[in-house]
């Protein structure tokens, strides 16, 4: 009897000479380079995505409960664990399959599903990061008219407008590839359906997607960057101003939290952009791969961390609410 092939390696040997016509499925093939060690990963990023879960959820939760907190700078950061948790969720499950079972089939519909989600995710990320920025520079400029500038209905509608934004700039993402009618390979050489990780595959001129992808980045995270450094640029002004150096240190200290979520972002974030756009040929595919589930599983799990050891109001309701139920028990 003819034993069964694992569908990567059926796959693997029919495809060198042949095109698939819209693939019921592609395979995920991970980090193969790595061999077992993919399995030892699975339980690093599985603590991580543990921690993205159980952090944000807890974020959630005490900002939800606790009425003094309903106030723009925590409901923006509110809308910052959600997005982490969606960020999270929109790759570990599939990731965690593919690092500790091997390759993994996925659905060619829930593949561009998961394409827009992670991108999508990203983008409105980095947008909360920039509306953050704008409040804190806000509250440190202008101090006495924040609570008429910053109100909870123009966080809201903020928070709407990017949710717009973010639609409008990533629905092309998988528009693009579905145009694409035929693929010469079912294997994605990634742990996650990246856009341009599916791109590679495809049988046809892809410069209007590259252009995209590249134009995107530059757009939406080169923007937000800009403004970031904007702002801060105005906080660092105001506090300079300031006339004594305690005053300085307690203003700025309230930025703290906001720069070290900013760096767990975007610093991932650049090495992934660089190595992939620069360095494709320099840098082994397994680095750019690793990179790229860092940078989108680090900031998640990091944030509600960040932001729960440093922000007192957080940390002290937690604790009391950590102290009522030791109390119940």
């Amino acid at each position: 009897m003819r034993p069964k092939l694992h569908p990567y390696r059926m796959a693997e040997s029919s495809q060198s000479n042949s095109t698939f016509q819209h693939p019921a499925f592609f395979i995920l093939t991970g980090i193969p380079a790595l061999g077992d060690g993919q399995a030892w990963l699975s339980l690093v990023f599985g603590l991580m995505y543990l921690l993205a879960l159980l952090g944000n959820a807890t974020l959630l939760t005490v900002i939800r409960i606790d009425s003094t907190l309903h106030q723009p700078m925590f409901l923006l950061l509110a809308t910052l664990a959600a997005t982490d948790l969606g960020l999270a969720t929109s790759i570990a499950p599939e990731l965690l399959a593919v690092l500790w079972l091997g390759p993994q089939p996925v659905q060619y519909t829930a593949c561009l599903i998961q394409m827009f989600f992670v991108h999508a995710l990203t983008a409105m990320e980095s947008g909360v990061l920039l509306a953050m920025a704008c409040d804190r520079a806000v509250a440190v400029g202008r101090p006495l008219h924040y609570p008429i500038l910053v109100t909870k209905a123009r966080v809201g509608y903020a928070v709407l407008a990017l949710t717009l934004k973010v639609l409008a700039v990533i629905v092309p993402f998988p528009l693009l590839v579905v145009r694409f009618k035929h693929f010469h390979a079912k294997i994605i050489h990634h742990a996650y359906c990246a856009h341009m990780a599916v791109v590679e595959l495809v049988v046809g001129n892809t410069w209007v997607n590259n252009m995209y992808g590249l134009a995107l980045s530059l757009a939406v995270s080169g923007v937000d960057i800009l403004g970031i450094a904007g702002s801060y640029g105005l906080i660092a002004h105001a506090v300079l101003r300031l006339p004594t150096q305690e005053a300085r240190v307690k203003a700025f200290g309230t930025c703290s939290s906001h720069i070290c979520v900013i760096l767990a972002f975007y610093v991932p974030g650049l090495f992934s952009f660089l190595t992939h756009r620069f360095g494709r040929h320099t840098v082994p595919k397994p680095v750019h791969i690793l990179l790229s589930i860092i940078y989108l599983l680090l900031p998640p799990a990091l944030n509600p961390l960040i932001y729960g050891v440093r922000t007192k109001q957080i940390r002290d309701r937690f604790l009391e609410m950590f102290k009522f139920r030791k109390k119940q028990f």
